[in-house]
């Protein structure tokens, strides 16, 4: 493993065991075990390291993806919404850095290639479902991506509500499967 993955590697590592905020280069070169000056041979900054961070769990996340048992387009439609919720309640601290724009730099190609790469793969899902979907919900020529980006930001929202307590504190305490049901029976019917 060369220096940057090991560094890339322990940062992934210090986020899942002490959350965004703890990862800092000086803490990131503690726990890999070299000096406070390594991670910048090797990144420019916080943001470049922490960038390759999120682009690991967009790569997780795809790979999840890649892995959805085979059925129907609908039934691959709402493996996927189910994946992208359990990955983020599983994994709230890499989730959470994943969306950070204040601590990642969008711009990063590897970012942007992986981010891009999960989009791409679950709006041809929902491409597949709405060709094989035989109802009148959508305007006749609604664009697909549309209709996945909408659902996504949907899933996206219910899984941060649930992580930060929005949901799981609400009086009628709905599991997170209960919520997702609901939001998957209003998009995909």
């Amino acid at each position: 493993m060369s220096a940057r993955q090991r560094l890339i590697r322990t940062a992934a590592d210090l986020l899942v065991g002490s959350g965004v905020e703890a990862v800092t280069l000086r803490g990131i070169a503690k726990a890999a075990g070299v000096s406070h000056g390594a991670p910048l041979r090797h990144f420019s900054g916080r943001a470049e390291l922490l960038s390759a961070v999120a682009t690991l769990g967009f790569t997780q996340l795809l790979h999840r993806g890649t892995q959805l048992p085979d059925g129907t387009p609908r039934e691959r439609v709402t493996a996927a919404c189910h994946t992208y919720v359990d990955f983020a309640v599983t994994n709230p601290a890499m989730f959470e850095l994943m969306f950070r724009r204040d601590l990642i730099d969008p711009e990063e190609p590897g970012l942007v290639a992986a981010s891009s790469a999960v989009f791409d793969t679950f709006a041809e899902l929902v491409r597949l479902d709405r060709a094989e979907a035989d109802d009148d919900r959508l305007r006749p020529g609604t664009d697909p991506r549309l209709v996945a980006a909408s659902l996504w930001a949907a899933l996206h929202g219910l899984a941060q509500l649930w992580l930060w307590g929005g949901l799981a504190g609400a009086s009628f305490a709905p599991s997170p499967e209960s919520a997702l049901a609901v939001t998957l029976d209003a998009y995909l019917g």
